[in-house]
Order: structure tokens, then C-alpha cells, then sequence
């Protein structure tokens, strides 16, 4: 029932447009700070997840693959990181605040706020993955007052288009 009114309510897509601007907002304005400071760089914060990894009640690390995964390959591609985070955070904003691929923008934006989360940043994540969550089960809905009431129709219009789909529904 939920899912439904998520999907398919028009007050939901006024509410979720609110969502959606609010997270924008969030992730636009922290890339633009990464990329207008002059230069962004992430080895100091892997260095510190690194050395100080989450840890349970019993002192034992609880992402240790997590940790790994930082050690042996963030770190060492940290060029690539320091250009990725904060273009992805900045497209990530855009994309929520035009409501342009509202959807695949939300789920990169999850996967970054899930990657901050596994590194001991808890910060504002768990709010950000809540209402992250909300977008996305909303599916196109929360993009509808936005680019996506064009961009969703046409590229399904393209997609059809290069299946052969529109052929084989002439064909019937």
C-alpha cells in the first residue's frame, strides 16, 4: 500500500520532489565545495578509515573486506577517487535537483553514502540513506515534477527503438 502511494500518488511526487531538492541541495553544494577548493584530495580520509577501522562491542573489525578494499584499492588509485567523489556528488546534486535520471542519481548516491557509512563517517548518512531509500522505491514518481516526465518517456521511446520492439508490435 505504501509502495503504491509512493509510485503512483500525485501528493507523493510533490512530496518526494521536496525530498529530492533537499538531498540535492545536500550532495551539489558539498561536490561544488570539493571541486571549487582547488584541489580535493581523499587519501587523508582512506588513511584514517584505514587506521581506524569500524569496530564492534568486542573490539573486533566488523568490515574487514571493506577495509581491505580501501588498503589495496582506493589508496593506491586515490587520483581516481579524488575526481570521482566529488564529480559524482556534484551529478549526484544536479541530477536530484532537476529531477533528471532521478532514480540511477539516488542509487549512486546511495552507494556513496554506504561507502562513507562502511568507513566509520556517520555523520548525516543514516538520515540521507532513509530518504535515499524513499526516492528510490518511488521509481520514476520522484522525478515526475522534473526532466524525468520527458527524459524517462524518451528513453524508453530509444530503448524500444533499438530492441526491435516498435517493429515487432507493427508486425501484430
Amino acid at each position: 500500500m505504501f509502495n503504491k502511494f509512493l509510485r503512483e500518488n500525485k501528493a507523493a511526487s510533490v512530496i518526494l520532489t521536496v525530498l529530492r531538492l533537499y538531498l540535492g541541495y545536500s550532495w551539489i553544494t558539498v561536490g561544488i565545495g570539493k571541486l571549487s577548493s582547488g584541489g580535493f584530495d581523499a587519501s587523508g580520509f582512506l588513511k584514517g578509515a584505514i587506521a581506524n577501522p569500524v569496530k564492534g562491542p568486542d573490539g573486533a573489525v566488523v568490515f574487514g573486506w571493506y577495509v581491505d578494499f580501501l588498503k589495496h584499492f582506493a589508496l593506491p588509485n586515490v587520483d581516481i577517487f579524488n575526481v570521482i567523489v566529488p564529480w559524482g556528488e556534484t551529478l549526484i546534486g544536479l541530477g536530484l535537483i532537476l529531477g533528471c535520471l532521478t532514480t540511477t542519481a539516488m542509487f549512486f548516491g546511495l552507494v556513496m553514502n554506504f561507502s562513507f557509512f562502511l568507513a566509520g563517517t556517520v555523520s548525516h548518512n543514516p538520515r540521507d540513506i532513509f530518504l535515499g531509500f524513499i526516492i528510490l522505491t518511488a521509481g520514476y514518481n520522484a522525478g515526475k515534477i522534473g526532466l524525468d516526465r520527458w527524459v524517462v518517456p524518451f528513453l524508453r521511446k530509444m530503448g524500444s527503438k533499438n530492441t526491435g520492439t516498435e517493429k515487432s508490435k507493427a508486425a501484430v
